[in-house]
């Protein structure tokens, strides 16, 4: 079982090299990205990353603006594909699949700037998240309901007129309605107020610690990010730079000062 999030126990602390692949963990992780190079043209965002997910881990990813974060997620989705190095989930190569193939394989995306439809209802939001996969819409409308009850009541409200936290919680819960074993959230927290920002948080660990769902979150919010991760990894320039549980990498010195804005 995982450890909690957190907490001192798990991965040890190390810098990481370029080209270092995971761990014999790896071998039977949930996600594992070995060597994976990607480029948006000759411009090159991901230089021979290697992570690793175990079941019922939330792992995060933090690094600056630029550094490539969404790039990796959108990578394990296959857009941009990967150049070189392997993906695989649940010992499977997706590599090369394309993308429904790979959302059918028990992923799902709840991308940067939220993507839900303005125009539909929430209701109508949520439901589109099942049908794309073809699964019975009930259990998770039922858990998207439960999860984020301010849903609940604004279940026949257009998508574009809800406030932007509550547009995140919908973006959220539609990636749920497919059912999901890992759940790709990028920078869930951007641009909402901090009252908000915990309820999300609160509600991803909470998805977590009820349900096993493992969670690879990007985020800005370095702070908050580590204090909900059984691990994390450092990404700067394309390049996986260090690694830990939550606790350790917030207590590492440069990571206070290049992230939290504490000495």
């Amino acid at each position: 079982m995982s450890a909690a999030p957190g907490s001192a126990g798990g991965a040890v602390l190390s810098p990481r090299a370029e080209g270092v692949t995971p761990s014999s963990g790896a071998r039977t992780a949930m996600l594992a990205m070995e060597g994976v190079t990607a480029a948006y043209g000759a411009v090159e965002a991901l230089k021979g990353v290697s992570i690793h997910v175990e079941p019922g881990e939330i792992v995060t990813l933090i690094g600056a603006n630029g550094a490539g974060k969404s790039t990796l997620l959108m990578t394990i989705f296959g857009s941009p594909r990967a150049r070189s190095g392997r993906i695989t989930f649940e010992g499977r190569d997706i590599t090369g699949l394309p993308m429904h193939q790979i959302a059918r394989a028990g992923i799902a995306q709840s991308p940067e700037g939220r993507r839900i439809f303005p125009r539909m209802s929430v209701r109508e939001n949520l439901l589109m998240g099942a049908q794309a996969m073809g699964v019975d819409p009930a259990p998770g409308l039922e858990q998207a309901f439960t999860l984020f009850p301010r849903l609940k009541e604004r279940e026949a409200q257009r998508g574009g007129t809800l406030s932007g936290g509550e547009q995140q919680m919908l973006a959220i819960a539609r990636a749920l309605m497919s059912r999901p074993r890992l759940l790709l959230l990028d920078e869930p927290s951007l641009g909402l107020a901090p009252l908000v920002v915990r309820q999300i948080f609160s509600a991803i660990r909470t998805l977590n610690a009820e349900t096993g769902l493992t969670v690879l979150l990007v985020e800005q919010n370095a702070n908050q990010a580590l204090r909900l991760a059984h691990r994390g990894y450092v990404l700067v320039t394309g390049r996986i730079t260090l690694e830990g549980t939550g606790a350790e990498l917030l207590a590492r010195p440069e990571i206070r000062d290049a992230y939290l804005g504490t000495h």
